[in-house]
């Protein structure tokens, strides 16, 4: 967001909510809080954003997942904001800068002003309460090492940022752009970027385009006194343009948030919205919210990621070291051979060639020097009651790797798949318990947290039809049903079990096929053609030392279904 779409999201805001008490305030991350106004009979939620690459202010109708506790300067805000009152939402030099005005009352009843400072200033975004000119707490505080200029650190006195070089929208007259535009050359575009504050390369690129009609005009092919005067006008009545915009990228997916349509951008990708609100909440909300969640995430993914690896490096170093059935059985007739021609061996020989009675070929078989000829047949026998033993272990452990590693790839997906702090809790959860994670791995489990229930859809045919969310939730859906509930899997892929509750009906078609339609939406092939199995829950058997969730199955059925994120969105839950 640059100073111009600042500045119109901060005068609707100002309209909406001046005057406004404060009811609450949350912080759902460490850079996002969130102010409950209540004005003129309705309740708004002002979210203020300090996260590089998505800060932003606008009015929110999201629901946030907040902390168990509330961060210091979330408990901070409370105290001097909450019951108060908003006074103004103003915009400062025209940039990048906002101030909130609050006035509340103090600890002896007297009124006092807090103010809050929100600088959306790209890696350098910060949130600050001050009083009095000091600093009661930034969101993100600023040391002496990592800045000489400006600390931001409670107690100290709260300094402006740096001002630009450039003239704000009250200092663009005609005088002081045509001053400027004497001493320079180049586009247009680029004088207006350098020298107007608050705008960024698109935004000044539109307006050289609005006074001249042409993208790329140079400022020497260009009346120069009365180009300062058309965009000292342009400035002056920008507000007369209002009319929130998105823009589209070719895909249908939104690019930016504009304060009003941009003639230097296509009209076939340029759709109205309400309110400038609604087009910057619309541009950043999911990109943020998985920005977000995939940081939260990410030390259990590297968890799971890890265990995965080391799964199947095990598995490589027993399929290398394990002898095969039939060199196993060479070791064995090895010494058979030699016990029965012990007398026509010499003691240390380094091999010997021996008729082999099972082909009636002859094989020639490498002795130890230092052994007898009796004593290398019982080499030979122990190596191979040895590589017998090896091998029934290496069965067992090979088959251990593969549910790990089976267990590892649907909770890899199952996280991917997640879009709360509590469904990552579970994942977690389950897969400590199975001791392929440590307890410190990841996120810490929240305590209040109860379990959550799988996703429940009504057919239209009146059946039930439940989809596990996790391998936790999975495990109980098997417990649950019944022997003639039917249920459902994609096949080979890490996904989520499905549920048919058949009452000792017979399932109709349509929702049979819905229900396969959600197994291979809630599997790793989402959006593609997907094979699923179908068959009865009493065929159904939990595979044997593996994890929740793991099962094998027989008289399976198939289908081969899809389901696009618009036929899912259209579903509605049913509980």
């Amino acid at each position: 967001m640059d100073g111009l779409m600042l500045g119109f999201a901060a005068r609707e805001i100002d309209l909406a909510l001046a005057g406004g008490r404060v009811d609450r305030i949350t912080q759902p991350d460490d850079d996002l809080l969130i102010i409950h106004v209540r004005n003129q009979g309705q309740s708004y939620r002002l979210l203020l954003c300090a996260t590089p690459g998505y800060t932003r202010l606008h009015l929110t109708q999201k629901a946030y997942e907040n902390p168990p506790q509330a961060p210091m300067f979330c408990m901070l805000a409370r105290k001097h904001l909450v019951g108060g009152r908003l006074l103004s939402v103003e915009q400062l030099y025209s940039d990048r800068l906002l101030l909130l005005r609050f006035s509340n009352l103090d600890e002896l009843g007297d009124p006092r002003e807090t103010l809050l400072y929100f600088e959306a200033m790209g890696k350098h975004s910060n949130l600050t309460l001050v009083q009095d000119d000091k600093i009661l707490d930034a969101m993100r505080h600023v040391t002496l090492e990592m800045s000489r200029v400006r600390q931001m650190l409670p107690g100290l006195p709260f300094v402006m940022p740096p001002r630009q070089d450039k003239l704000t929208a009250q200092e663009a007259t005609p005088a002081a752009i045509h001053a400027r535009m004497l001493v320079e050359e180049g586009p247009l575009h680029r004088f207006i970027f350098r020298n107007i504050a608050g705008l960024g390369a698109d935004s000044a690129q539109e307006l050289a385009q609005r006074i001249t009609q042409r993208p790329d005009s140079l400022l020497s092919e260009i009346d120069r006194a009365q180009t300062s005067q058309a965009l000292a006008t342009l400035i002056l009545q920008i507000d007369e343009y209002a009319k929130p915009t998105l823009l589209f990228d070719k895909e249908g997916t939104p690019r930016e948030a504009l304060p009003f349509p941009y003639v230097s951008y296509p009209s076939e990708f340029q759709q109205a919205v309400d309110t400038h609100s609604a087009a910057i909440e619309t541009l950043y909300f999911e990109r943020d919210l998985r920005n977000r969640f995939n940081q939260r995430s990410a030390g259990l993914r590297r968890a799971l990621t890890q265990a995965k690896e080391r799964a199947e490096r095990k598995l490589a170093l027993l399929e290398e070291d394990v002898l095969t059935p039939e060199q196993a059985e060479d070791l064995r007739i090895f010494g058979e051979l030699i016990t029965a021609h012990l007398h026509e061996i010499k003691k240390g020989a380094a091999e010997v060639t021996l008729p082999d009675y099972y082909t009636g070929g002859e094989r020639t078989i490498t002795l130890d020097m230092t052994l007898s000829p009796a004593q290398n047949a019982q080499r030979y026998f122990k190596r191979y009651r040895k590589a017998h033993t090896a091998r029934k272990l290496a069965a067992e452990q090979k088959q251990t790797a593969l549910n790990q590693i089976a267990e590892l790839e649907d909770a890899l997906y199952f996280l991917e798949d997640a879009t709360s702090s509590q469904e990552i809790s579970e994942i977690k959860g389950a897969l400590s318990e199975s001791g392929l994670i440590k307890r410190g791995s990841g996120i810490k489990r929240r305590k209040k947290d109860k379990p959550m229930k799988p996703l429940q859809y009504t057919s239209q045919d009146g059946f039930f039809i439940r989809v596990g969310r996790n391998s936790r939730q999975n495990e109980a859906l098997l417990k649950d049903a019944r022997a003639e509930d039917l249920w459902l899997h994609a096949k080979d892929i890490p996904g989520s079990h499905v549920l048919i509750t058949a009452g000792g009906q017979k399932v109709p078609e349509g929702t049979l096929k819905l229900a396969a339609q959600l197994a291979a939406y809630h599997s790793k092939a989402r959006g593609r053609q997907t094979q699923v199995d179908y068959t009865l829950r009493r065929y159904v058997k939990k595979t044997p030392g593996a994890g929740p969730g793991q099962v094998h199955y027989t008289g399976e059925k198939s289908l081969v279904v899809s389901m696009t994120q618009e036929e899912f969105n259209a579903l509605g839950q049913s509980g």
